[in-house]
């Protein structure tokens, strides 16, 4: 089993990817997914249980979760892709290299303007329709550390320009990795 991760600001395309991979026959697990799961269960916001999750077990309480998933997937899944939705943290990234060889990391990158413009119109739950309250989430997000993970990934993806030209890059990637 091949896993890698995808990690950017929230906007920047990384379901696009996921999307993409998911088409081509790969496990998708989303972070996110998790944490809102969670946040469902306890009755809070998804930013609240993130933060609360942590605090509660410890920094790598989400990637333990998704790590648990993933092992098992693989005595049924030993042949796919399994792509990790979400990494915010260096030490997340760290576990996942010691649980999984070979583990990547590609990150998707877009300035936060074009991203807030995705946002409102994506319009989630955890989606803010003020710039200000977009601003606190890049930095809540910045907080985890995902800064770490983007500047230190395998791969770098820049999503400015249109839907065909990222997909396109994201196709050459995934010929890259043998996908």
């Amino acid at each position: 089993m091949q896993v890698m991760g995808i990690s950017g600001m929230p906007g920047s395309g990384k379901s696009i990817v996921s999307d993409m991979a998911q088409e081509k026959g790969a496990i998708i697990i989303s972070m996110g997914d998790i944490i809102r799961e969670e946040a469902k269960k306890r009755g809070e916001s998804t930013k609240e249980t993130a933060q609360n999750l942590r605090k509660e077990f410890g920094a790598y309480i989400v990637s333990e979760l998704t790590i648990k998933k993933i092992k098992q997937l693989e005595e049924t899944e030993a042949d796919n892709l399994v792509m990790i939705e979400g990494i915010r943290s260096h030490h997340e990234v760290e576990m996942f290299k010691e649980n999984f060889d070979n583990f990547i990391i590609l990150s998707i990158f877009a300035n936060p303007s074009i991203r807030f413009e995705r946002l409102k119109k994506r319009m989630r739950e955890d989606d803010s329709q003020d710039y200000e309250g977009f601003q606190q989430r890049d930095y809540n997000e910045l907080e985890f550390g995902i800064g770490n993970v983007i500047s230190l990934s395998d791969k770098l993806i820049i999503n400015e320009s249109d839907i065909e030209s990222f997909e396109s890059k994201i196709s050459e990637f995934f010929e890259e990795i043998n996908f």
